[in-house]
């Protein structure tokens, strides 16, 4: 496939559909949206069946200058594959959970998803720094008006607060970006990774990128858009900004902050535990309290990101490989887990547990599908959710025993509020007639839920098949950032136990 522009035609196909979308009728733009995402998804599985494991870090490469300084400049690695296809996978998907549910101005609707598609591939694709900063920030304005427009009652706060937030982050990244680019003397993100930046201009420069990122994972505090915008926005808006859009944030960190600037990020690492910790213990408390289905989950996804933050920042293979792992199954896991919500609110119009209860009763097959998402998102061994935690708390481990303990609070937190709520919803007497009469899941939704359960297991039981793509990008970054390594709790004990040993020796041979 070499020479073939197969990253520029995923992006050509879902950008034809939205133009398609917009010219046809309701049903006609459905149907093209969803032939749109599908034929993605298939160039992702030939992308992935073609991606080279073990060969050049960057693959799939295509260079063409614009203008002077900006060149259309995409290629992957193991890294940015794995998120495109957790990307072209959910997409089809959230084309189905909008269906039936979005009567009004459906072209509109189906042609900002397909764009958002557009816009995700380019930020995870993107080899040129000003052209990822294009993708990064554009992929808000469709994201804007899909809260916006089919969004509920309080939708125009939530998205006004969705947008501001995550836009002044990124504006402090853009001066920095135009500060990299005049002392490096390049856009080309690959040389940019490599090149060493003076240690008291990274402070700066990491910050400014952090403004960033964090807004987008996003970190406690600057988490409160998230609860509002997955509270408001459509069904497919939450699978799409839960599954994907967060994931931006993580992917920052991994391409930029930690590769760019090594020693800001060890300087800098227990800010990050520090605020990771806290959103692990105060988001999972938060969640415990909450009345409705989405609101829950979203807090639930605050402190799932934490997790990621941990690993991320621990310095080694084990953390790197697990915070990657965390965000591919939290993309699958928390998007069915809305996607579930989306299922019976379409029947009884409320997310308020309260309204439900004994659903297991008239609804089993759904009662299946949450009790296997719901055992994901707890870490169940056998599911996805278990390996990215286990590697991520590995890897803190190494690191700081006292970060890993109250991390692992976390876990204990969300088995605390899941089951709670997959209790309340789906066992206990059935008190509301109207929830008692619901139907089971209909084929739309059977097949959009067997994909994503087929997928958790597959990850839980054969992690290697997302791992192995990953491993070389991940032990390159390791070595990038190697010599930045704060030294670990459990390292400091055994470097004072050595002279105490050493004198006892001497004192020894002198008796």
């Amino acid at each position: 496939m070499n020479g073939f522009p197969i990253l520029s035609l995923m992006m050509l196909v879902p950008l034809v559909g939205a133009v398609a979308c917009l010219l046809t009728e309701a049903k006609a733009a459905r149907s093209i949206a969803l032939i749109a995402t599908l034929i993605d998804f298939a160039l992702g599985v030939l992308l992935w069946a073609n991606y080279d494991v073990g060969g050049a870090q960057w693959q799939f490469q295509e260079k063409v200058e614009l203008f002077a300084g900006f060149n259309w400049a995409l290629g992957i690695d193991g890294i940015a594959l794995m998120l495109i296809m957790l990307t072209v996978f959910l997409m089809p998907v959230c084309i189905g959970a909008g269906w039936n549910s979005i009567e009004k101005r459906v072209g509109e609707y189906n042609a900002a998803f397909l764009l958002v598609e557009v816009l995700i591939i380019g930020v995870f694709t993107a080899q040129d720094l000003y052209l990822f900063y294009i993708f990064f920030e554009a992929g808000l304005i469709p994201m804007y008006l899909i809260i916006g427009i089919w969004g509920g009652t309080d939708r125009i706060y939530a998205s006004y607060k969705f947008f501001l937030y995550t836009l002044l982050g990124s504006v402090v990244m853009l001066i920095a970006m135009l500060w990299m680019v005049n002392e490096a003397g390049t856009t080309d993100i690959p040389t940019l990774m490599a090149y060493d930046f003076p240690k008291e201009a990274q402070t700066w420069l990491w910050l400014a990128f952090f403004a960033s990122f964090a807004v987008k994972m996003p970190m406690w505090p600057v988490h409160t858009w998230l609860p509002a915008a997955h509270v408001q926005a459509p069904t497919a808006g939450s699978v799409i900004l839960a599954g994907v859009l967060l994931k931006m944030g993580g992917y920052g960190f991994i391409r930029f902050a930690l590769p760019m600037f090594p020693e800001a990020s060890a300087q800098f690492a227990w800010l990050v535990y520090w605020l990771s910790m806290v959103a692990v213990v105060v988001t999972s408390l938060i969640a415990l309290v909450q009345h409705d289905m989405k609101k829950l989950i979203a807090y639930s996804s605050v402190a799932h990101m934490a997790i990621v933050t941990i690993g991320l920042f621990s310095f080694n293979v084990q953390g790197l490989e697990g915070s990657m792992i965390v965000m591919l199954s939290h993309g699958l896991v928390s998007g069915a887990l809305f996607l579930g919500v989306g299922v019976i609110y379409d029947r009884l119009h409320t997310r308020e547990i309260d309204r439900y209860g004994g659903l297991a009763t008239n609804m089993p097959y759904y009662a299946l599908f949450m009790m296997l998402f719901t055992m994901a998102s707890v870490g169940l061994p056998g599911t996805s959710g278990f390996v990215g935690e286990f590697l991520s708390l590995a890897g803190i481990f190494q690191v700081s025993t006292w970060v890993a303990l109250i991390a692992t609070t976390g876990i204990i937190l969300g088995a605390a509020y899941m089951l709670y709520l997959y209790r309340r919803v789906i066992f206990g007497e059935q008190k509301n007639a109207d929830a008692a009469a619901m139907l089971d899941l209909d084929l739309r939704e059977w097949l959009m839920m067997a994909p994503i359960a087929a997928a958790v297991l597959w990850m839980g039981v054969y992690p290697e098949s997302f791992l192995a793509p990953m491993r070389q990008d991940i032990a390159a970054l390791d070595a990038r950032i190697a010599r930045a390594r704060p030294h670990g709790d459990a390292t400091l004990a055994v470097a004072k136990a050595q002279p105490k040993t050493q004198d006892a020796a001497h004192e020894g041979a002198h008796h």
